[in-house]
């Protein structure tokens, strides 16, 4: 089984190789081309801003390559965000695997801006990736950005208003939380990816 994680330069890296580690998975973190395309599994980490994230994907020559990546992927979130076509963040194209917008979240009285800490995740469509995981299970989250729900919602949070917790198109996936820091939930989540088939 060859995991790699794609090195978008995220500070999550570290933290998603020891988790997958624990799960007994020897993950590779690399930029170069034919490394990712011989995956069995891609992982997309990422923490920080959506704009800077994809000129690096830019710099490294990598935006095309992950567009098209036919084996299972998995964006963790800014990852996820990166999926889909567009972001308020930054105003950035992305990589266009997801259809939609991801869109700043707006702020309720009460409630801070960005969204911090556990969350519950609510199920909208069955998914391999979510075998397991049970309504109402929590998930840690950091994110002030989020994508609304739409037709590859696969779990949703809610934080003021419904957003998407769990997308998936294909064999394209993607986590807003942080699995590598959300227990139990955020394991059984990798292995499921893990799991998953490649084509």
């Amino acid at each position: 089984m060859r995991v790699v994680l794609i090195d978008s330069g995220g500070a999550n890296i570290g933290s998603v190789l020891y988790a997958l580690e624990r799960l007994g998975v020897d993950a590779v973190l690399s930029a170069d081309a034919e490394t990712i395309l011989a995956a069995d599994k891609v992982i997309l980490p990422g923490v920080g801003a959506a704009a800077t994230a994809m000129a690096r994907l830019h710099a490294l020559g990598l935006v095309d390559l992950v567009r098209g990546l036919p084996q299972p992927l998995l964006g963790i979130c800014l990852g996820m965000q990166l999926l889909y076509e567009s972001s308020d963040e930054g105003d950035v194209q992305c990589l266009g695997r997801v259809g939609g917008r991801v869109r700043r979240m707006a702020g309720v009285a009460g409630l801070r801006i960005p969204h911090m800490g556990w969350n519950t995740l609510e199920m909208q469509a069955p998914s391999p990736l979510l075998k397991g995981v049970q309504p109402g299970q929590h998930a840690y989250f950091v994110h002030g950005f989020a994508a609304p729900v739409g037709p590859d919602t696969l779990a949703t949070s809610t934080h003021g208003q419904p957003f998407t917790a769990v997308v998936g198109r294909g064999r394209c996936f993607g986590a807003q939380f942080h699995p590598e820091r959300s227990g139990g939930v955020g394991a059984r989540i990798l292995e499921n990816f893990i799991a998953l088939e490649s084509p």
